[in-house]
C-alpha cells in the first residue's frame, strides 16, 4: 500500500482495490498484540501461578465463571504463545520446617509417631504398612496393611485407635502426600493434634518409629514369604503381642513396652534367690 500510493500516486481507493484491503483496515492503526493481550496474559499467569497443573479446558472454565468473556479462540492463541500447552514439570517446594526436638516422653498419649513401609506378596504384588507408636514406650499401637492406605484410611485408623487409647497430644510424621493431604490436616486441626512434620530428607528426626521400623522388617517382612495379605496381618498381629509384652527392649531397660509402662510395684519380681 505504501509504495502504490507514494510511488506510484495511486488514490488510495483504487490501491486498496488493488490489494483487496478495505480502507478501514488501511486506515485503523495497527495495534501490538502484547499490549491487546495483556490482560489475558496476566489472568493466565495467575492461575497458572496457583493451579500449576491445570490444562487449557479448566483455565477456559476458570475465567468463564470468573466473568472473564473472551473467545476461547484467543485465549487459546495467547495459551499457546506462552508455551503453556507443553508438559509442565512443576512441583510444590514444601515450606522450610523446624527441626523438632527428638525426646521421648514420660506420659502416655503425648506423641505418636507413624511412618509407611513397602514390601510384595511371594507373587510380587506389592503392599503397604502403616506403623504407628507410642513414643512413650515404643508400644505399638497399629499395623494397617493394604494394597492402598491413603489419608482416608489414615484417619479412620486414628480414629479407631482414639477409641482405645485416647487421642495424643501430638503426631511425628513425614512429608508424604497422604500426611500433606488437606483432609488429614483438617481432621486433626478439629481433634486439637499438632502435626509435627519432620525436615524434609531428615528420617532421624523421627528416629523412633525408624528404628522400629527396622525391627519389624528384620523380624517379620524380610523373615516371611506371604501369600496374600491375611497372612501377613495374621503374622502381624502375633508378632505385634510379642513385641509389646514379651520382647525386651534395650532402650525401656531390657522391658517390653508394656511391663515398662507398669508401676514398679507391678513389676515382676527378681529371678535371684
Amino acid at each position: 500500500m505504501d509504495y502504490l500510493v507514494g510511488e506510484e500516486k495511486l488514490p488510495i481507493t483504487r490501491a486498496c482495490g488493488c490489494v483487496g484491503l478495505s480502507r478501514a483496515a488501511y486506515y485503523r492503526k495497527p495495534m501490538d498484540r502484547l499490549l491487546k493481550d495483556a490482560p489475558v496474559v496476566d489472568v493466565l499467569n495467575q492461575i497458572v501461578a496457583k493451579h500449576g497443573r491445570w490444562g487449557f479446558g479448566l483455565c477456559f472454565s476458570w475465567m468463564r465463571n470468573n466473568g472473564y468473556l473472551w473467545n476461547h479462540k484467543r485465549v487459546w492463541r495467547v495459551y499457546k504463545d506462552m508455551r503453556l500447552n507443553l508438559p509442565r514439570r512443576t512441583k510444590r517446594r514444601l515450606p522450610k520446617l523446624p527441626k523438632q526436638p527428638l525426646i521421648a516422653p514420660t506420659e502416655k498419649n503425648i506423641t505418636w509417631a507413624l511412618d509407611f513401609m513397602h514390601d510384595t506378596l511371594y507373587y510380587s504384588k506389592p503392599f503397604r504398612t502403616l506403623n504407628i507408636i507410642d513414643e512413650s514406650n515404643r508400644e505399638i499401637l497399629a499395623i494397617e496393611i493394604d494394597t492402598s492406605l491413603p489419608s482416608g484410611r489414615v484417619i479412620r485408623t486414628l480414629e479407631q485407635l482414639g477409641e482405645v487409647y485416647g487421642l495424643p497430644q501430638a503426631i511425628r510424621l513425614d512429608n508424604g502426600p497422604e500426611l500433606r493431604s488437606a483432609t488429614l490436616v483438617q481432621w486433626c486441626e478439629d481433634k486439637g493434634i499438632e502435626l509435627r512434620y519432620i525436615q524434609p530428607g531428615k528420617p532421624s528426626q523421627n528416629a523412633f518409629i525408624e528404628r522400629f521400623n527396622r525391627t519389624y522388617r528384620h523380624e517379620v517382612l524380610d523373615a516371611y514369604l506371604f501369600e496374600d495379605l491375611n497372612q501377613v496381618r495374621e503374622i502381624t498381629d502375633e508378632w505385634m503381642t510379642v513385641y509389646n509384652e514379651e520382647r525386651p527392649h534395650r532402650a525401656l531397660g531390657k522391658l517390653p513396652p508394656r511391663l515398662f509402662r507398669q508401676p514398679a510395684e507391678n513389676s515382676p519380681p527378681s529371678l535371684s534367690t
